[in-house]
Parts: C-alpha cells; structure tokens; sequence
C-alpha cells in the first residue's frame, strides 16, 4: 500500500464505502458568489454532518484549516481560473502539491476541460500533478467536463464517459464528472474504471427535487458520491440540501446516526456551559 491510498481511504465512510465532498473553492471562477460568501459559516454547517471531504483554494486553506474536522479530507484546488478569462473554461495551476501539503492538505485536486484549445495543456498539467502528488504520497482528485465552443452538449454521455476514462487513464485516485443522464453508458464507464468516480454538482438549479433524482441515479450507476457545491449552498436551505444529499449517498440510516452523535454533543456542550455558569454564580 502506497501512502496516498492510506489517505485515499479516509475519503470514504468506513461503513458505506462511499464519499460526500464539498468544494468550497468557487471563489476564483466566480469571485463573490451568492451563498459562498461565508467559508467559516459554511465549514461550521458541513461540520454538522457525515461529509468527507472539503475542497478549499490555498488562501481559503491556509485561513480556515483550523476549521476543517480532524476527521475529514482537506483537499486543496491547484487549478483556477475566471469567469472574466477569455475562454472561460480555460485552467492554469495555482498551486503546487508541495505547498498544499505545507497548508495542511491530505489531498489535492486538479482541474480538467477537455473537447478545447487548452485541453493539451490541461491533461499536460494533470499529468505531472498527478506524478508530483503521488511522489509524495498525496491521492489526487481530477475534476474533468466537456467545456469549449466546440461542444454542443456538455452532457454527451460519449463526452462524459471519455472523461471518466481519462481520469482513470491518466493515473487520478478519484475523477469527478457530471452525470450524463444515460444510466448504460455511464455504469458501463464507472465499472470500467480503476479511478474511483464521483458525481459533480455544476451551477445551481432551480428545482433541487429534480437535481437529488439526478443524484439517486448516478449513484445507482456505481458512483462512490458527490462533489456538490452550488446546488447546496446556493439552496434557499443549505442544511437542509446537504442533508438530503448525505441521506442519498449514505443511507438515511448513518444519517440519523450522525444526527443523533451531533445532538449527544450539543447537550453535553450545553450541559458544561450551565455548570461553568452556576460555579461562577456561586
């Protein structure tokens, strides 16, 4: 065993084999995104429940580690780029593995658009991320999606399960894609791959009801979880969102039990504040 694939098993639930992460680092590509303002907030509210992984950029990182459970992934973005970038779907690293370690990550992710101009020197980048992170030991997470003027659909299930395939392909621990609707191709190209795949979230929608089915069908195609950002903290209830998404990906029962864990807490943090106040009355 390798030491990134002792990392690499913390990502997943002991117990359901599968991940819940949250990517947090939204901030570059969109700047002040609506629902995204507040990382302590939001880090303090995903604390709540059994998620396990958080993707933060290097300066969010190095802010709010202290914030990150002990419990759960720290995974660093390298990649970014603007929405103001001419193309926008363009990705340059910003970071390197061996910085991302110093702030404290257990893993790190890499941004991939494929079907483009850049594509060549995204997979380029990919590529020696990944031999730099697994040098020293760091799992790598490669979010890879069809994006440039060339493509008609993003969601072309060909399109989709080629990224699948890269991601495996190219060495990545884990590949992040969207779902492509076409539940054959998309089992056929989960099963065939040796990366463990994940399911993105993409910009928010505006009926969550239809966007968790989506969800339930990409797992029920072999997906090993989630990658959602936007969808749940954008929804006018993000608690309430990712409680729906951890109760898909993990079951309602582990759900309840780590509701019920975080409940016990809360009393004995309550129970502790009344005792320090009624010794400080006395």
């Amino acid at each position: 065993m390798h030491g990134s694939d002792r990392k690499l098993a913390r990502l997943f639930h002991p117990h359901t084999g599968k991940a819940v992460v949250a990517p947090l680092d939204h901030g570059v590509m969109e700047g002040m995104l609506t629902g995204l303002e507040e990382l302590p907030r939001l880090l303090e509210m995903v604390s709540h429940f059994p998620v396990q992984g958080v993707v933060l950029n290097k300066g969010a990182m190095r802010a709010h580690v202290a914030a990150v459970p002990v419990d759960v992934c720290a995974v660093v973005q390298l990649s970014g780029g603007t929405r103001h970038c001419q193309p926008p779907y363009a990705r340059s690293l910003m970071c390197s593995t061996v910085e991302a370690l110093r702030l404290g990550a257990d893993m790190v992710a890499v941004q991939v658009n494929i079907a483009n101009e850049f594509e060549d020197r995204m997979l380029a980048d990919m590529g020696a991320i990944v031999d730099e992170a697994h040098g020293l030991g760091v799992p790598v997470l490669a979010l890879i999606a069809p994006k440039g003027e060339r493509v008609v659909n993003e969601m072309d299930p060909s399109l989709i399960n080629h990224c699948i395939r890269l991601g495996a392909e190219l060495g990545a621990d884990v590949t992040g894609v969207p779902y492509s609707g076409d539940a054959r191709s998309f089992s056929r190209a989960v099963a065939a791959s040796s990366s463990r795949v994940l399911v993105t979230g993409g910009p928010s929608r505006s009926d969550f009801k239809s966007f968790a089915a989506m969800v339930e069908a990409a797992m029920g195609c072999g997906a090993s979880g989630t990658c959602i950002g936007r969808n749940v903290f954008q929804h006018p209830n993000p608690a309430e969102a990712m409680r729906r998404i951890v109760e898909i990906v993990h079951g309602r029962e582990m759900l309840e039990l780590a509701e019920e864990a975080l409940r016990i807490v809360e009393e004995a943090d309550l129970a502790a504040e009344e005792a320090v106040r009624d010794t400080a009355g006395d």
